[in-house]
């Protein structure tokens, strides 16, 4: 049974109309997969000998923040590990049982790299520990016990899959216990490493989290089980109907219809949502560069690049996958009597009024002084007026239909990978970089900001004409995109 459900992924990846970008991506990952095992390795390592010189027992520090380190590897899983995703319904058509079905789909979480990449850190870590005198049995139990813990953050993403709220109380609650720990107010960690030490010093420990393992392993089985049906997700949910009309957006005419639609996206769907999400999230991302915390962050052209982002969180969230947000009625729009620039400049229109909101409320920069806020203003203007243009250009070589009902694959998706979309990258990420090194390395910082502001400005001069020349790539591009929206792989 197991290999028929492997023949079947082999033919849908390699019969896929996007095989050719998905072998690229593979590679690409592969690539990423060895990078960050070699630097779980590389921590490992450096953790113990760190610890130790510093004055540290590094076993026992390692347990005192292992509960940090969960709680981290469980939100990285629930906005980067996709979920098992196989094709349910022909499935259900075919002499499978259902039972079959459910045990593939949650083993494939099993060899998930997210389960695979804590091995390097956790073993090696062990070896160095054996190597200097701690007890090999003790250490082995040890190993067993995170392993195990490491599969309950498995399954628990299973079950909060599309629970943003419960994440986000989750986030809310651990910021506050680390802010607490940091003020020296209360201390988690006072109670979480004895159960963490108690993997080494109680032999038989581990059983606790194998129990959890597999309750939570055998509720997940029976709670899939029992809803895998054919018609599982079609019948739409009975709720009461809401009208807004949004008159406010009637003062800009033709476009207030496609304005109003992608509000009307963002407020009721929780991937749209997502996106709103994490463009708040990106406002704070400048704290690791304009602190002084990480010192390898601590320059200039770092400064400019953690700008990029600050500014413009909703428009790399948003912006980089229209038209695909569309996409469940792409087709039935390109039948109607609709101009591609209104439709267009909507959209743009919507990332500029973000991208400015984004950038007046990073004021509270100028509070780590007022070149943090400058590289904020200058990539915002660079934004609006040239990445506002490159994400529209981008998207139309970017036709991955969009999932509204889920949040998964929030940053991304394999699909959207392409040698075009990575060209169009470079200028929305390095060239601010390059036109602020060329006027730091002439007239000072100041010149390098005024560069990056100025070519924003040309940005907006230019507008007309670069409408022009990306209307005519999307008609070019119209029936690709169309034929891709109809892909069910």
């Amino acid at each position: 049974m197991l290999k028929h459900f492997i023949k079947l992924e082999w033919k849908s990846f390699f019969r896929a109309a996007s095989f050719q970008t998905n072998l690229v991506l593979k590679i690409f990952m592969v690539f990423g997969a060895l990078y960050f095992m070699a630097m779980f390795v590389a921590m490992a390592i450096g953790a113990y000998f760190g610890l130790e010189k510093a004055g540290y027992e590094p076993l026992g520090m390692v347990n005192k923040f292992l509960i940090y380190y969960f709680v981290v590897d469980l939100l990285m899983r629930y906005f980067f590990q996709k979920m098992p995703v196989i094709n349910i319904q022909p499935l259900l058509l075919l002499p499978f049982k259902k039972s079959k079905i459910v045990s593939y789909a949650l083993g494939k979480t099993a060899i998930s790299f997210f389960n695979i990449i804590h091995a390097f850190f956790f073993i090696p870590f062990s070896i160095v520990l054996i190597a200097n005198g701690y007890d090999a049995m003790s250490v082995l139990c040890w190993n067993l016990g995170l392993i195990f813990m490491v599969y309950v953050n498995n399954f628990i993403n299973v079950f909060f899959n599309n629970k943003m709220l419960l994440v986000s109380i989750a986030i809310a609650v651990v910021a506050t216990l680390g802010v607490l720990q940091y003020y020296a107010y209360f201390d988690i960690t006072d109670f979480t490493q004895p159960f963490f030490q108690n993997f080494y010093e109680v032999h038989w420990w581990f059983v606790i989290p194998l129990g959890v393992l597999v309750v939570m392993t055998y509720l997940a089985f029976n709670y899939f089980n029992a809803r895998l049906y054919l018609d599982a997700g079609l019948s739409a949910k009975a709720k009461i109907a809401k009208t807004e009309n949004l008159e406010w957006l009637d003062r800009f005419g033709k476009m207030s219809t496609f304005l109003k639609n992608d509000i009307k996206l963002i407020k009721r769907n929780k991937r749209s949502r997502t996106t709103v999400i994490m463009s708040v999230v990106f406002l704070f991302y400048g704290m690791l560069f304009f602190t002084g915390a990480i010192e390898s962050y601590d320059n200039p052209f770092m400064k400019i690049f953690a700008g990029i982002f600050v500014s413009g969180g909703f428009l790399f969230s948003f912006g980089q996958f229209v038209p695909s947000w569309d996409s469940s009625y792409y087709p039935l729009m390109m039948t109607q009597n609709i101009r591609y620039r209104e439709y267009l400049f909507s959209k743009w229109l919507l990332v500029v009024l973000a991208t400015a909101a984004s950038t007046v409320i990073a004021v509270f920069y100028l509070y780590f002084g007022w070149e943090a806020y400058a590289a904020v203003l200058v990539c915002g203007i660079y934004n609006m007026g040239v990445n506002g243009h490159l994400v529209l250009l981008g998207g139309a070589f970017i036709k991955t239909p969009i999932d509204l009902s889920s949040n998964k694959k929030a940053f991304g998706d394999t699909s959207a990978f392409n040698v075009k979309t990575l060209l169009i990258t470079v200028p929305k990420l390095l060239l601010p970089i390059i036109l602020y090194a060329i006027g730091h390395f002439t007239l000072g910082p100041a010149f390098g900001y005024i560069l990056i502001a100025i070519t924003g400005v040309c940005g907006f001069a230019l507008r007309d004409f670069m409408f022009k020349k990306i209307e005519n790539i999307y008609k070019a591009e119209k029936y690709k995109t169309v034929a891709a929206y109809k892909q069910k792989n």
